[in-house]
């Protein structure tokens, strides 16, 4: 009997192909949507997740000035607060670090030959590679020692690499940044964007002491980068930093922070509920599709009812049970449902392609969503096929072998 009924829907949709097509539009068009935004909005979430994930790992980050209720308050002279010897300390004396790696940073032009580059030149020490989570692609990353000695070398980012060398070998050759001369001794592997549309390879990075001494004239640090062991020990991190860095720069308890520790942790699992929330929402915006089609799902199987009306009347005096009536119609109410579900699952996977390829955003179509566009498309078929279902399995033979 279930076989046979699923025959009968499945003729029934094809003896009225433009009335089915149509039918089923509504569950095609939400099932699609609903894969389409959910995609969106989770490759949103990726991206910022992989962005956040790719300024390091378990990462603190540190700057001076105080913060208030409505931003960051520079006090007097609060942009010098941090110093060399705070890095030093908190590597010394923090357990729940694994490595610190302050920098100082400025707009500089490079020049090679006959090309030049403004872009951003970073003084910093050797944890800056494992601390941010950089490879170097091409030569080295620069030694303690020639931190030490104020050595002029220089590791490149990819971007600022192809725009001044082209097709040249960049390690070994010589840049001027800022008119001074420096020898390039390794390249980076890219890292893209970051969250903030910033290109993340757009730099270059030299010795913090050649950046501070020979090029800006300061002593300050502007940024302390800090890798905490474990995720489990970040927020235990982030507190005894912040009371040894109030030690250090002697301030009285009634006295606010004149400094800043950032917790990336925190703001990843900030992104990821806000992005959480964004997906959410645009999958419950395309679901109202979904209704819609119920709705006409509704209303075509009320017409079906009605056109066999005498064709029930038949199966009635035939012997067909209540059970039997209403399974049938529920049936095909259901295939509508299956049937336009497996059309929009189709529509949506090439829709989010289609939206990755034409418009360059990020789409990440997940199982999950599949499977809950579907689960529904089937869900709104039963649920809008009980009412005419129910309606034709109560009708009177008699009256309904009298219907003309």
């Amino acid at each position: 009997m279930l076989w046979e009924s699923i025959i009968i829907a499945l003729e029934g949709l094809k003896a009225n192909k433009m009335r089915s097509i149509l039918t089923m539009l509504g569950i095609i068009i939400g099932v699609g949507a609903v894969i389409a935004m959910v995609s969106i909005g989770m490759g949103v979430q990726n991206k910022i997740q992989d962005s956040i994930a790719g300024l390091g790992s378990n990462l603190l980050i540190i700057t001076p000035g105080a913060t208030s209720p409505s931003g960051v308050r520079l006090a007097a002279g609060s942009n010098t607060t941090l110093t060399n010897k705070d890095a030093q300390a908190i590597g010394r004396q923090i357990e729940g670090v694994s490595a610190v790696a302050p920098s100082v940073s400025k707009q500089y032009q490079l020049v090679y030959g006959n090309k030049n580059w403004m872009t951003t030149v970073q003084g910093t020490t050797p944890e800056f590679v494992s601390v941010r989570n950089f490879n170097v692609e091409l030569g080295r990353f620069f030694s303690n020692q020639e931190v030490e000695t104020r050595m002029r070398v220089a590791v490149l980012g990819k971007t600022t690499a192809d725009n001044l060398f082209g097709t040249i070998y960049p390690v070994g050759q010589t840049v001027r940044i800022n008119s001074a001369p420096f020898v390039v001794v390794g390249v980076f592997e890219g890292k893209g964007q970051s969250a903030g549309g910033m290109d993340q390879d757009d730099v270059v990075v030299i010795p913090l002491t050649t950046a501070q001494e020979r090029m800006m004239g300061i002593s300050y640090i502007q940024t302390i980068s800090v890798q905490a062991v474990s995720p489990e020990s970040i927020n235990q991190a982030q507190e005894d930093i912040t009371s040894l860095l109030r030690s250090r720069h002697k301030l009285a308890k009634d006295m606010p922070d004149d400094f800043t520790v950032r917790n990336l942790a925190a703001v990843m699992a900030t992104a990821e509920e806000t992005t959480k929330t964004i997906t959410l929402l645009l999958g419950n915006i395309a679901a109202i599709s979904l209704l819609v089609g119920g709705i006409g799902i509704m209303n075509i199987m009320l017409v079906s009812v009605t056109e066999r009306t005498r064709e029930i009347g038949i199966r009635k005096a035939l012997g067909a049970t209540y059970r039997n009536i209403l399974l049938q119609f529920l049936i095909e109410a259901i295939v509508i449902g299956v049937t336009g579900g497996l059309i929009g699952i189709g529509l949506g996977i090439a829709a989010a392609y289609a939206i990755s390829a034409i418009a360059g955003w990020n789409t990440a179509i997940s199982s999950g969503s599949i499977l809950m566009a579907f689960g529904f498309s089937v869900a709104i078929g039963l649920f809008f096929g009980i009412y005419p279902a129910r309606k034709a399995a109560l009708l009177d033979p008699i009256d309904a072998l009298r219907y003309e």
